[in-house]
């Protein structure tokens, strides 16, 4: 997935909300409670709290195929 600015400003502001955030890769859907974003060199990866199982989760950006912050 290509970030755009505002699908990077929609994250930034779930981050900063605690918003849940749900996160579609390799054919699987995932629904986190977005808590940071690391970077390391050139990768970006979103952490996230499983709503059940309190499990963190982490997605690289870059593996990303589709986002959308849940209201």
């Amino acid at each position: 997935m290509n970030w755009s600015a505002e699908q990077l400003d929609r994250l930034e502001r779930a981050l900063m909300e605690g918003s849940r955030v749900q996160i579609d890769r390799r054919g699987t859907e995932y629904v986190l409670v977005a808590h940071s974003l690391r970077t390391e060199g050139p990768v970006e990866t979103l952490v996230g709290r499983h709503p059940t199982t309190g499990d963190d989760m982490e997605f690289r950006l870059d593996e990303i195929d589709s986002f959308a912050v849940v209201e």
